[in-house]
């Protein structure tokens, strides 16, 4: 007999709630090993992504995870933002080439400043080569790419490579031309490795003003502004560009547009170009001066607030910050080039909120420094300060994530956000705070009359809350509305998370 409407109606609310349960289950972070073991049974696909990328798992599931056979969960692991770059990098040799892309893009999503691979990690994909005759999805280079983008290698690693065993990884080096030293140049030119070498006098043209007047497209392109705002830059270019009024933001911010082209850029009648040659590391004490009295206030500041001596890095510090929010501009990356911690550390007395906000976005600022910004009378520095410094307090952060709504999928990350004594929180305007004081295990009684809120994570929240009585969890596991937030109750034992399990249709045989 055919099964009715109803009995095929029961069998999708089934269904339904168990993969509710089965997301639930992954996140819970009470759930001891052996249940996470089940969840890589692929009935538990719904499960795959909360457990291998959005959670910390322990050793024996990692291992199983790098073991399974199926590329979706390994890929999801490879964007596992709370593991530990070592564990994430023993995917580097996966025969899946798209398990090692994701490997090399990053954690998921990218939050905050990242952590980089280990070394022997970053030389597998930045050496690794196609085999010939194999069909791929993704190839070795597009996969360094997407690891030069990712932020996973560190400045430090950048310099190693410069003195790397492997000519490969010295050829790379040679690509940073533009942050190298004079004596890194000369070593390269001079390398014992005949191709080191070759990529040493290639990249060097960057620095010959003739070769970049000889490879600048005419036409307005990618490849024209990465010239014009990178590299050396001929009288002649400059003449053209001041002569057609065109590029002439680029030209003003290159740090090698010839003197005299810079000196005209700056009494030229856009105040955009005017702030960038304010902003210049080379500009003589007179042409300072007489910007610092521009009828253009951007430009006024630019001059007025980082006095001489500068450098383009510290320029480049700023220009992170300036003229934007910190919900704009949340974690800053790390540069290729970072000024040093003292700069920094006298950005943070300065006088001007500008500067200190520059300040609060370094992660090395020692710790008195960092006590005096989260009490900075400009919000925009004590917000950057929560985004940028480990040692941020507490207090610090909460009042960023309440005043930067599209900085918390980061500040939620941060084990300085309070996830108690939230309970004045509790009838929040903003869903998002809810959901925060919803969690709150030290509420002075459950968060009962949040279970019915209007928006689904702050539901899911409450219902996820250790306060709550079984009985009541119990009931919540059976309404689609709670289920998910449920399954995730710490307060849940093992046994009643085997329990779902098996009403998900898993079996209790350990994954292998």
């Amino acid at each position: 007999m055919s099964p009715s409407l109803a009995d095929l109606s029961d069998l999708a609310d089934l269904a339904d709630l168990a993969e509710r349960w089965l997301r639930g289950v992954a996140a819970n972070p009470a759930a001891p090993p052996d249940v996470q073991l089940r969840l890589l049974q692929p009935a538990a696909r719904a499960a795959w992504k909360v457990l291998c990328e959005e959670r910390d798992l322990p050793p024996v599931v990692v291992d199983a995870v790098i073991a399974h056979p199926d590329p979706a969960v390994r890929r999801g692991f490879a964007r596992n933002r709370h593991a530990a770059p070592a564990q994430r990098g023993r995917l580097a040799g996966d025969p899946d080439g798209l398990v090692r892309a994701d490997l090399a893009s990053g954690p998921r999503p990218r939050l905050g400043r990242v952590e980089p691979l280990p070394d022997d990690v970053l030389e597998t994909l930045l050496t690794a080569r196609d085999e010939p005759g194999h069909g791929r999805l993704v190839t070795a280079d597009e996969i360094r790419q997407e690891l030069v983008f990712s932020q996973q290698t560190p400045a430090s690693f950048h310099r190693r490579m410069l003195v790397h065993e492997n000519a490969e990884l010295r050829i790379q080096a040679a690509g940073h031309w533009l942050w190298l030293t004079p004596g890194e140049r000369q070593a390269l030119l001079a390398d014992p490795d005949q191709a080191v070498r070759e990529a040493a006098h290639r990249h060097g043209r960057i620095l010959d003003p003739a070769a970049m007047e000889a490879d600048l497209p005419e036409e307005d392109c990618h490849q024209r502004g990465l010239l014009l705002v990178n590299y050396a830059v001929s009288s002649a270019v400059a003449e053209a560009c001041l002569a057609d009024g065109r590029d002439l933001w680029s030209l003003a911010h290159n740090r090698h547009t010839p003197a005299w082209a810079v000196g005209r850029l700056a009494r030229d009648s856009d105040p955009g170009v005017r702030e960038r040659v304010a902003a210049r590391a080379d500009l003589e004490p007179a042409l300072l001066a007489r910007l610092a009295e521009d009828p253009d206030e951007a430009v006024r500041t630019r001059a007025t607030v980082h006095p001489l001596p500068r450098t383009a890095p510290q320029r480049d510090a700023i220009d992170r910050v300036v003229g934007r929010t910190a919900e704009d501009i949340g974690p800053v990356p790390e540069m290729l080039v970072e000024p040093d911690t003292g700069w920094y550390s006298r950005c943070a007395g300065s006088e001007h909120p500008l500067l200190r906000r520059v300040a609060a976005t370094c992660p090395g600022l020692p710790a008195e420094l960092v006590d005096r910004l989260a009490d900075d009378p400009d919000p925009q520095v004590r917000h950057l300060l929560a985004c940028n410094h480990p040692l941020a307090p507490a207090r610090t952060v909460l009042e960023a994530f309440i005043a930067a709504p599209r900085q918390r999928p980061y500040l939620l990350t941060l084990p300085g956000l309070p996830r108690t004594g939230l309970e004045r929180f509790l009838d929040h305007e903003d869903p998002e705070v809810r959901a925060l004081a919803a969690a709150d295990a030290t509420l002075s009684r459950p968060p009962l009359g949040l279970l019915d809120d209007p928006e689904a994570r702050v539901r899911q929240a409450a219902a996820a809350n250790p306060l709550l009585a079984g009985e009541l969890v119990a009931k919540l596991l059976e309404d689609p509305g709670t289920a998910e937030g449920a399954a995730a109750n710490p307060g849940l034992s093992a046994e009643c998370l085997h329990e779902l399990l098996d009403r998900c249709g898993l079996t209790r045989a350990a994954v292998r």
